[in-house]
């Protein structure tokens, strides 16, 4: 196993949270993390797009606010570094995550979201939950493969 991922899991356990088995995933994960304070100043979750203002996105540092909540509700956070131990175990499958703070800030009519200015739209896989920003949405998902028709867009 990689030293990233002996370390946060090591760091995790002690507060009663549970890493992706995955090695690889996590350690990607970790390096968008890296990517992501060395960018903003701010270890911002790479799932998410950060705004680069560290006071609009106290919510996505991770771990993020929503973390305990997707634990609860989908046996995963909403990247699935974190999953519960059932998920762990084989005895809950992951599925995909729904955006809890895209969610909130649409019930809210959030006119931060409203007026952001974007270059590109942004695109999200129902199937995984994968973002990103660009013209139209892949031909094919990188993380789990599903074809362009399963992509909405969000933003």
């Amino acid at each position: 196993m990689g030293q990233l991922y002996d370390k946060l899991k090591s760091e995790s356990e002690k507060f009663g949270y549970y890493l992706n088995s995955d090695v690889e995933f996590v350690e990607s994960l970790i390096e968008g993390i890296d990517t992501n304070k060395k960018r903003y100043g701010y270890g911002a979750c790479p799932c998410r797009l950060a705004s680069g203002k560290k006071e609009k996105d106290l919510d996505l540092i991770c771990p993020c606010d929503y973390r305990d909540q997707d634990l609860t509700d989908f046996g995963a956070c909403f990247c699935a570094l974190y999953v519960t131990k059932d998920v762990l175990d084989g005895k809950k499958p992951l599925t995909s995550i729904p955006d809890r703070r895209l969610k909130e800030l649409k019930s809210k009519k959030n006119k931060k979201i409203e007026s952001l200015e974007l270059k590109y739209p942004i695109y999200r896989c129902k199937v995984c939950g994968y973002l990103c920003a660009r013209e139209d949405p892949p031909e094919v998902c990188p993380i789990c493969h599903a074809i362009k028709d399963r992509f909405e867009r969000i933003l």
